[in-house]
């Protein structure tokens, strides 16, 4: 097989174990009302059947990033998707919900396995060009996913129920195990000799992590992304004429895959992937004061999502070109993920808060503020990245 040709078909493979990863948030959130169904005693936990993932990712994102250099990401990639898929079938027999809450608990470590292994393999298998309109594929992972899940996922719980749908979910992850097992990807991530494992290691994993403003950089403003993606995309549609509402909750996240495939990789040809990241912060911050002046909010909802597709997609391509070694990939991927997973959980909380107590306006203005924080906070660390090098000579 042509070289190029098996690059592509190993990336594509890559960013299908993605949409699986994905999918362990998707199964729960798109037929949510389905699965409080299952549950009618207990539905004040069936919000911690969603987040719960989230709050492992927040803890143990660092650490999955150390994990992977010390085992492999291909061995660590493998066993994510294996475990996610007996994890899924389990599932699918409808346990009791203190069972399906420990579910999700080890679900979690699956996904992190899965999310921090696989783009580290996609950077170190591509080069160049390929590399970044790989990483930029790898980024739509999770709109994909739930968009698919939304598409084709609830049509089928309609028709099979939702045990057959953890059971596909299941045999899919099993599946994809296989695949990647039979492409024998060959990483060189370094050595798992010498590794300490215990709090030390988890302490010196995070102290290694966030003192380095190549390895921290990508995951520090993805954080701000993610503290308003899930949360705008839960608000805003309430927020709209009934009519409206449906329709643009389905064109914003659209609306970024887009922006994020068309644009993103030209951008690169020409700026850094930091200040494609800046520029669509800066471009948020254009579409939020746009609002203040007359613009209407379905069409400022739309133009909001669209252009966070360039940090969406920036972000992620940032991890290798700021990061040569692919274990300080790993550990960059393994901060982005924990990172956006604390995003995720602080979110809707902190945005809700501002809605109720001020206004609006007031939640936008604490929008725009959090995507200033952003953009200075990546100044500072491209500073910082300067004075390093030069002290290196």
């Amino acid at each position: 097989m042509n070289p190029s040709l098996r690059i592509f078909l190993q990336v594509i493979l890559l960013w299908c174990a993605g949409l699986g990863a994905a999918t362990q948030f998707a199964k729960i959130a798109v037929p949510f009302a389905d699965v409080g169904l299952l549950y009618p005693a207990h539905a004040d936990a069936i919000g911690w059947l969603l987040s719960i993932i989230s709050l492992m990712g927040a803890v143990l994102g660092a650490t999955s990033g150390a994990i992977t250099g010390w085992v492999g990401p291909v061995r660590l990639l493998i066993a994510g998707l294996v475990l996610g898929g007996a994890i899924s079938l389990v599932q699918a027999t409808l346990p009791g919900i203190q069972l399906m809450l420990a579910s999700r608990v080890v679900e979690g470590l699956s996904h992190l396995a899965i999310v921090v292994a696989a783009p580290t393999l996609i950077a170190q298998i591509t080069q160049g060009k390929a590399r970044n309109v790989s990483m930029v594929l790898w980024s739509t992972f999770f709109g994909v996913a739930f968009a698919m899940n939304a598409w084709f996922g609830l049509p089928f719980v309609d028709q099979f129920g939702l045990p057959a749908y953890f059971a596909l979910h299941g045999a899919l992850m099993l599946v994809m195990a296989g695949l990647i097992g039979l492409c024998r990807l060959k990483v060189n991530i370094g050595s798992s000799e010498g590794a300490s494992w215990g709090l030390s290691a988890f302490v010196d994993a995070h102290l290694r992590t966030y003192r380095s403003p190549f390895i921290s950089a990508p995951a520090l403003g993805w954080f701000f992304y993610t503290l308003t993606f899930v949360s705008l995309l839960a608000i805003l549609p309430g927020r709209l004429p009934e009519e409206q509402g449906a329709s643009v909750a389905a064109l914003m996240p659209l609306a970024g895959i887009v922006l994020s495939w068309l644009l993103v990789p030209i951008l690169l040809t020409v700026f850094s992937c930091v200040t494609v990241v800046n520029l669509g912060f800066g471009l948020g911050i254009v579409a939020i004061l746009s609002l203040f002046m007359g613009a209407p909010l379905a069409l400022v909802c739309i133009a909001l999502f669209a252009v966070l597709g360039l940090v969406q997609g920036g972000s992620f391509a940032a991890v290798p070109e700021l990061n040569e070694a692919a274990e300080d990939q790993a550990l960059s991927y393994g901060a982005m993920a924990q990172m956006g997973n604390a995003g995720n959980l602080l979110g809707t909380p902190v945005l809700l808060a501002v809605l109720w107590r001020v206004d609006e306006a007031g939640m936008f203005i604490a929008v725009a503020g959090f995507y200033a924080a952003a953009v200075i906070l990546h100044i500072i660390l491209a500073q910082r990245r300067k004075r390093a090098l030069a002290a290196l000579g």
